[in-house]
């Protein structure tokens, strides 16, 4: 039995098998799902319906289950924080800062062999993806 709040099997399987410097990629409704990671990449479908989970709720459940070493996510143009950072940024551990990415950037590091897991959320906010690199547990 797992005592963790997180109950999906794919991904518990996906973060039992993920070690330190994995990617996790938890992103909004928009993301493009087919060539935004390596085909390889397992995938968790939870956009059931617009706005049904929020990347929020997911990374909230996530954070409580494995070490966050980097955070990045992508950025407008005008590098400015998009509204949900603030939302990450009262869930993140203290002392992790969030590495802006130009959206090319950030489409660049989801494709990288390092990504152990996408879950697509039914966020439907624009600039609504983070990336999560596991650390050392302690």
């Amino acid at each position: 039995m797992i005592y963790s709040k997180v109950i999906h099997p794919q991904i518990l399987r996906a973060l039992a098998g993920a070690g330190h410097g994995a990617n996790i990629v938890i992103a909004d409704g928009n993301f493009p799902t087919d060539i935004g990671v390596r085909p390889e990449t397992p995938k968790v479908f939870l956009n059931f319906k617009p706005d049904v989970l929020k990347v929020p709720d997911v990374l909230e459940g996530i954070l409580e289950m494995i070490p966050v070493e980097a955070v990045s996510a992508p950025v407008r143009d005008d590098m400015l924080d998009p509204p949900v950072f603030a939302e990450y940024r009262s869930l993140l551990p203290a002392g992790i800062q969030i590495n802006k990415l130009t959206r090319k950037e950030f489409r660049n590091e989801c494709l990288s062999p390092d990504t152990a897991l996408l879950i697509q959320t039914g966020d439907m906010r624009t600039y609504c993806c983070i990336i999560l690199t596991i650390g050392v547990a302690t």
